[in-house]
């Protein structure tokens, strides 16, 4: 017997996009992806996977968006600033990466 393989929507419903912050603001960086099995969301900075679960300025929503808390920002200092990517991803059928988003942060 041939296996048949439906196709199952995956996609993004929302990408992040460019964001201008100033220091101390909370940024929401939107992601939203819809599949109808469970999926999970990850989010990466500078093309590094963060590490949300230790991270107390960083949550991810219940919607896959990402929260910074108070951006930080100084001269030798700049952990926020960066490009940012939503990974979303099904455990049968794969992972979709969204757009890379910009936050950038503004001076004085």
């Amino acid at each position: 017997g041939s296996l048949v393989r439906t196709f199952t929507p995956f996609y993004f419903l929302v990408e992040p996009v460019d964001v201008l912050s100033i220091r101390g603001a909370s940024v929401i960086m939107n992601c939203s992806a819809y599949c109808e099995t469970p999926l999970k969301i990850e989010w990466k900075k500078d093309g590094t996977f963060l590490n949300l679960e230790s991270d107390d300025r960083r949550q991810l929503l219940p919607d896959g968006s990402l929260l910074i808390n108070s951006v930080v920002h100084s001269k030798h200092n700049k952990p926020d600033e960066g490009y940012y990517q939503c990974v979303a991803t099904v455990e049968s059928l794969g992972t979709i990466v969204s757009r890379t988003a910009k936050l950038t942060v503004a001076g004085k």
